[in-house]
């Protein structure tokens, strides 16, 4: 009888030991599962506003995530936020803030080597052009002429606001002159246009921008866009950092009549160095998202979206990509590849066919 019982406790113990094991083994943590998460991006007139919601209807669904679009100041502050608030995943960055943070950091700056240290590359994006908008009576003609006028920067904390006085520098080796305000893009807009305090205002967005592809017929009898000389000596100390574009007439029918040279400053989208088994987890699964659902983003997403190529190439001394994401897009991308490098392989023709194919039936 005692050995009956001892073996009816050992048989409980052993039931009790094999659900645990079953349970450690197939559950999978819930915020693997399901995640919800934030994404910050910048005004919402802007064009980062736009991705956001765009990875958010075609990506991440598919990745089990809900995906919180917030509004911001811009990529300064998107860097804080991403470092420190809560629930926020992923941020929208331009590479000039980036880079700003990891010179800082560099230089020894303890505070901006908090801030950047951690963060980490999902992927570059597109370019962003960088716009100088002047009443239409304005003097000024091109971006080199701006030097000494009363130019709005872009609101504090913002990715233009960094993007403008960086551009100031690079071509007249000095900041930006007192005078200066750091206001939104409408409120200086109404400044430049009322009381004329204002002379340019700076406005960093990929076209088409909303702010300008929604004026009306009759802005043009009011406000224009400088061009950009790459010829100018202040132009080329520029494009050291900064790269060429064309402003598209055909993104502002109502403002322009024809192509204008531009500048362009690089977007990435940006995320923290996770390192929990369950946020890597769903992060990968983000990725994947992104690489299947790719083709939806450039078909039915902001225009801005035929401009990125899905690659993780090489990035900047400092700065480094998210090693799980950046593991699931490799494979992703290779397999993509994989069916039509075999399409597009030559075929060997009919009489080279073995008798060992031939038995096979490999032979075409």
């Amino acid at each position: 009888m005692c050995g009956a019982v001892a073996a009816e406790v050992r048989e409980m113990k052993y039931r009790r030991w094999l659900s645990l094991f079953l349970f450690a083994a197939f559950a999978t943590p819930a915020s693997a599962q399901h995640a919800d998460y934030k994404i910050v991006t910048a005004s919402e007139r802007g064009t980062y506003i736009q991705i956001g919601r765009d990875l958010s209807r075609f990506v991440a669904p598919d990745a089990d995530i809900s995906l919180e679009v917030l509004p911001s100041a811009g990529s300064a502050e998107n860097v804080r936020r991403l470092r420190y608030e809560q629930g926020v995943k992923f941020a929208l960055v331009q590479s000039d803030v980036y880079q700003a943070f990891l010179d800082l950091a560099a230089a020894g700056h303890a505070d901006a080597s908090a801030l950047i240290r951690p963060l980490r590359v999902v992927m570059p994006l597109y370019n962003e052009e960088i716009y100088f908008i002047v009443r239409a009576d304005s003097d000024l003609q091109y971006v080199h002429q701006i030097r000494g006028a009363r130019i709005n920067a872009g609101a504090q904390g913002s990715g233009t606001a960094l993007t403008t006085s960086t551009l100031y520098r690079l071509m007249f080796n000095e900041g930006l002159p007192p005078t200066a305000t750091f206001m939104s893009n409408e409120d200086a807009l109404v400044k430049l246009l009322t009381d004329k305090s204002l002379d340019v205002v700076a406005v960093v967005a990929g076209q088409p921008a909303r702010l300008l592809a929604e004026m009306k017929p009759e802005a043009r009898d009011y406000v224009r866009l400088l061009k950009f000389d790459p010829e100018a000596p202040a132009s080329k100390a520029a494009l050291k950092t900064y790269f060429l574009a064309t402003v598209r007439a055909s993104s502002y029918p109502n403002l322009l009549t024809e192509d204008l040279p531009g500048i362009t400053v690089k977007a990435f989208l940006v995320t923290f160095d996770y390192e929990a088994e369950a946020t890597q987890i769903q992060m990968t699964r983000f990725a994947r998202s992104l690489c299947r659902n790719f083709d939806a983003l450039q078909k039915h997403g902001h225009p801005k979206w035929k401009e990125v190529e899905l690659a993780l190439p090489d990035l900047g001394r400092g700065w480094s990509y998210y090693r799980p994401t950046a593991r699931e897009l490799r494979s992703c991308i290779a397999a993509s590849k994989a069916p039509a490098a075999a399409a597009a392989a030559p075929r060997r023709p009919a009489a080279a066919c073995t008798q060992q194919e031939a038995i096979l039936g490999l032979c075409k």
